[in-house]
């Protein structure tokens, strides 16, 4: 038995526990650079703002609809998230983050009414961290994701299913023909693991609704889609295909890229860009206690600027794996000067860590050069404390040119909020009104 607790409109939600009075309100959160829609209130969904759609389209709705669009705030997102997660926990014993949103939890041998306990779990999640969400429960976890699913539209969309489903959906405790009838209500797009390209192969094969799919024979399924789609019928069925993930693999590659908030080109401000991204994928590979053999980086002109193009990239291999910052910004940088040519307006550059080997095994060399010799792990540690407790960059390489903030090769984030949770300047103050 498997639940699905996610937040409903996960980015914006963050943003109206800070300012209640886009509550009601038609609200988007932007992309880096702030391009286009990643995350849409109930309110947005309504006036039509599909997900991904470019801000220059969707504009004008500032001021004919009363749309607000605010620049996505990630440091605040992640915060939020880690607080709603660990409220989330106490539903079961083991649990999996699955997304910045949303977490599987594993309801073996807990007893007493499920739907119950999760009701609870929301409202404490709702009260404490002020973050609406769905839970959906279900035999496997294919079904708690539909569940969950069906929980969220009951509760947007009033009407498409049972009044009683909205926000917490219990699949296990339908009555044969009610559950028929919610299933029969369900478009088979909306299965996780379908998607839109399969949906419409199973459309044009008579396939409409998730209670096509379950009637349908697994083996038929393998033989005319794939062992994938079998396997999530087999899932829809009851029997158990997926399993909790509760420590996901370490990552085979690491990477770090940014679309610049303007063009670039002069070589200083690209060396301290892929500076700043080795820097930021040197925490990631620490985090998961893995060292990186070559250092990929790259940079690319937009293809829809007019001009000459540069799209290149090239590998660094390094003397031998490590995790230290300075030898990856070191690698980096000498990637960047290498490729580099003037005349060309970059719009776009990333770095890589490739071939990434578990960091307890490390071969030794007998003919270390000095600095090789040099353990530096605890001074990473060191770094990567400093930075978790006073914010992202207090503690950073000279190469990257300092903080982001005024650099030409930084993210347009013209409509971001304060980061109320993470930084003490920004915390919001409550004072007394004199009277």
């Amino acid at each position: 038995m498997y639940a699905l607790v996610d937040g409903n409109n996960f980015y914006v939600s963050c943003e109206r526990v800070f300012r209640p009075s886009l509550e009601g309100r038609p609200v988007v959160v932007l992309s880096n650079n702030d391009g286009c829609a990643i995350a849409r209130s109930n309110e947005a969904k309504a006036l039509g703002i599909k997900m991904g759609a470019p801000w220059f389209q969707i504009r004008h709705m500032e001021e004919t609809e009363g749309l607000v669009a605010l620049s996505a705030n990630f440091t605040l997102y992640g915060d939020m998230r880690d607080r709603m997660m660990s409220l989330a926990a106490g539903l079961g014993p083991v649990q999996e983050v699955y997304s910045i949103d949303e977490s599987f939890i594993s309801l073996q041998g807990v007893r007493g009414d499920l739907t119950k306990r999760s009701r609870a779990i929301r409202e404490r999640i709702d009260r404490w961290v002020g973050i609406p969400c769905g839970v959906g429960i279900g035999q496997t976890k294919t079904l708690a994701k539909l569940a969950n699913y069906i929980a969220k539209t009951a509760e947007r969309k009033p009407g498409s299913y049972p009044d009683e489903l909205a926000q917490v959906c219990n699949l296990t405790t339908l009555p044969a023909q009610d559950l028929d009838d919610v299933l029969a209500a369900t478009l088979v797009e909306e299965v996780w693991g379908v998607g839109r390209k399969i949906g419409t192969q199973l459309h044009e094969g008579g396939i409409h609704t998730v209670l096509d799919l379950i009637r349908m024979d697994p083996a038929t399924i393998r033989r005319r889609w794939s062992v994938v789609l079998e396997r999530t019928v087999r899932e829809l069925q009851g029997m158990q295909c997926i399993d909790l993930d509760d420590a996901p693999a370490p990552k085979k590659e690491i990477a770090c890229t940014r679309s610049f908030g303007q063009a670039i080109t002069e070589l200083p401000p690209l060396v301290e860009a892929v500076s700043e991204f080795a820097s930021r994928a040197a925490e990631k590979l620490r985090k998961q206690g893995s060292l990186a053999s070559q250092l990929l980086v790259f940079a690319h002109t937009s293809p829809f600027r007019p001009g000459p193009r540069f799209n290149r990239s090239i590998v660094v291999p390094l003397r031998r794996p490590t995790a230290d910052t300075g030898k990856l910004v070191w690698a980096a940088a000498v990637g960047m000067r290498r490729m580099y040519e003037p005349g060309y307006k970059m719009a776009k550059a990333g770095v890589m860590l490739l071939d990434l080997v578990p960091g307890s095994v490390l071969q030794g060399e007998l003919d270390l050069e000095e600095e090789d010799r040099r353990d530096r792990t605890k001074l990473m540690v060191a770094l990567d404390t400093l930075n978790q407790r006073y914010g992202k960059g207090t503690v950073h390489s000279g190469a990257t040119g300092g903080t982001n903030k005024g650099k030409d090769w930084g993210m347009k984030q013209e409509r971001r909020t304060p980061q109320y949770t993470t930084r003490w300047e920004d915390v919001p103050v409550a004072r007394a009104r004199a009277e």
